[in-house]
C-alpha cells in the first residue's frame, strides 16, 4: 500500500509561483516513476509531468518550461516547481505512483488526496 500526501498548495497571482510536494511511503520510493495530474472544474484529469527513477522527466506541452518536476529520494519526497502561473493552471493538483503506460499516456496507480492552486488574474 502506497500513501502520498501532497502539498503546498494556494492562492497565487498570474505570474507568481509556488512548489507543491509529494510526500511517499509503502514502497520503495527510489525505484517507481511519480507524477504529477491536475483537474479543473468540469475538466478530465490530466498528466502534467513525470519523473522516472533514473530522473528523466516529460512534461505536459502547457506547462513545458515554466514546471519543473524533481525528486529527492532521500526523503521519498517529489516536487512540482510552478513558475510564471497563468489562471488556467487553476487545479486540483494529485501526486501519484504505480503508474502504467497505455493508450498513449501514464496512467496512476495510488493517488494523493489533491492541493487545490488557484490562480488569480
Amino acid at each position: 500500500q502506497v500513501q502520498l500526501v501532497e502539498s503546498g498548495g494556494g492562492l497565487v497571482q498570474a505570474g507568481g509561483s509556488l512548489r507543491l510536494s509529494c510526500a511517499a511511503s509503502g514502497s520503495i520510493f527510489s525505484r517507481n516513476a511519480m507524477a504529477w495530474y491536475r483537474q479543473a472544474p468540469g475538466k478530465q484529469r490530466e498528466l502534467v509531468a513525470v519523473i522516472f527513477s533514473g530522473g528523466s522527466t516529460n512534461y505536459a506541452d502547457s506547462v513545458k518550461g515554466r514546471f519543473t518536476i524533481s525528486r529527492d529520494n532521500a526523503k521519498n519526497t517529489v516536487y512540482l516547481q510552478m513558475n510564471s502561473l497563468k489562471p488556467e493552471d487553476t487545479a486540483v493538483y494529485y501526486c501519484a505512483s504505480q503508474l502504467r503506460y497505455y493508450s498513449g499516456t501514464y496512467h496512476g496507480g495510488s493517488w494523493g488526496q489533491g492541493t487545490q492552486v488557484t490562480v488569480s488574474s
